[in-house]
């Protein structure tokens, strides 16, 4: 069951028409935004409940639910605020990219209800710093919808004002932590904050704050025109709607695609992006959801639902959707060892098990890479991944240690076959 373009909420994913307010408004989007707003506060967070949504920035929480947990009123006088996490820096993932280059005003128009819904006084977009073209894109279609009367003051009639303003990061992956990203919204360095306080309660500036996804809010008003029921009629229960998946990697045609969720990973790779380079026997191993997911061998994927829950049964995670395909010409200990490089490069030092361990982590992964170390080094790294994760303030800890622990889990013949060919020669050498 492939998802029919009638039901596809980005109508414009691949640029073929202009992104502007005019050709936006031909699309369906700002179509009587002032009614949506209408309908209330109350009824627009129930809306999303109902619908199933589950933020798509990679965690997974129920969007609605995480609407609801903002103050009703403010009883001290502080405002509110929406933070769009659009800093997409997840090495596989380019989805919102997309998004903000060719259908911008969905973002926006997306802020606005959410905005309303949360009782926020502004939204501000996070963007990634390396997004110029992007950004240059972003800022003009808020400018269009400001000249519109669309934000600002009485935002598209509806009698509420609201602001957007867009920010640029300056490419830093902490800053994609929601905790991190504020503390850069407020001009500070891009660090994440314990929690709690947690951002609803006190967030940028000391208000309350709700950091959503791109792509979760951007879907926001096409559910609420078209029902909770339409949106909840794909995919499988817990894991309900559409998804932009990003296949890169070895596939015949790597793409950005829209499609239903849970839909089987074969179906996905077949239908979108003309198989497996090399035929499905040649696939190795697939991760499934951008860089900080662990793999999942060939033989677990093929038939699995590209789903949160299915893939977290494989002892993996949906994560972004950023689907990495790897072929039997991947030099797969490389590749994992790539990623603890930019682990440890990204991390932001202020945890003592992440500064420390990602770069130690690295390092032993460089030598199981040569197979210039002992087996018992296996194990010992694989315990050192299980005291780093779950020990952060923030994910980036089991980020690091997640690809780690999954090359081992499903890869560790391949390490210790190294570990003996690099034995043997050193051995042959010394005679």
């Amino acid at each position: 069951m492939a998802l029919a373009d009638k039901d596809r909420i980005f109508t414009n994913l691949y640029g073929y028409q202009p992104w502007n307010l005019a050709a936006a408004q031909a699309r369906g989007d700002w179509d009587n935004t002032k009614d949506l707003i209408a309908r209330g506060r109350d009824a627009i967070i129930q809306e999303m409940k109902d619908s199933g949504l589950r933020g798509r920035g990679g965690a997974g929480f129920p969007t609605g639910m995480k609407w609801s947990f903002m103050p009703k009123e403010s009883k001290d006088g502080r405002p509110s605020f929406l933070v769009i996490n659009a800093d997409e820096s997840e090495p596989g993932s380019c989805k919102d990219r997309e998004i903000i280059r060719h259908d911008p005003h969905k973002l926006i128009e997306g802020a606005l209800v959410a905005g309303f819904a949360m009782g926020a006084r502004a939204a501000y977009i996070y963007i990634r710093g390396e997004y110029i073209r992007e950004a240059e894109t972003l800022f003009a279609a808020v400018a269009e919808a400001y000249d519109a009367g669309l934000l600002g003051k009485n935002a598209a009639g509806s009698g509420y004002d609201f602001d957007v303003f867009v920010h640029r990061g300056a490419g830093a992956y902490i800053c994609g932590e929601e905790t991190a990203m504020i503390e850069s919204l407020e001009g500070k360095k891009g660090q994440p904050r314990l929690k709690p306080p947690f951002p609803a309660g006190a967030g940028l500036y000391g208000c309350p704050t709700t950091v959503n996804n791109v792509e979760s809010i951007a879907v926001a008003p096409t559910i609420l025109r078209r029902g909770a029921a339409w949106f909840s009629s794909f995919g499988r229960e817990n894991n309900k709607g559409t998804k932009l998946f990003q296949i890169s990697g070895h596939v015949d045609k790597p793409c950005v695609v829209e499609e239903e969720m849970s839909i089987p990973f074969r179906e996905l790779i077949e239908k979108h992006c003309g198989g497996i380079r090399g035929g499905w026997d040649n696939l190795l191993a697939v991760i499934p959801g951008g860089s900080s997911v662990p793999l999942v061998p060939a033989a677990e994927i093929m038939d699995a639902p590209m789903d949160f829950d299915g893939l977290r049964a494989l002892g993996s995670g949906l994560g972004t959707a950023a689907v990495i395909v790897m072929d039997k010409s991947t030099d797969i200990v490389r590749a994992i060892s790539r990623l603890s490089y930019f682990y440890k490069h990204e991390s932001c030092g202020q945890c003592t098990p992440c500064r420390e361990g990602t770069g130690w982590m690295w390092r032993v992964m460089e030598r199981l890479r040569t197979g210039d170390a002992d087996v018992e080094e296996i194990d010992m790294l694989f315990n050192v991944t299980k005291q780093v994760e779950g020990h952060t303030i923030c994910a980036l800890g089991d980020a690091a240690a997640w690809p780690i622990q999954g090359l081992i889990r499903h890869f560790r013949p391949e390490i210790e076959r190294r570990i003996a060919d690099r034995a043997g020669d050193v051995r042959e050498a010394a005679e």
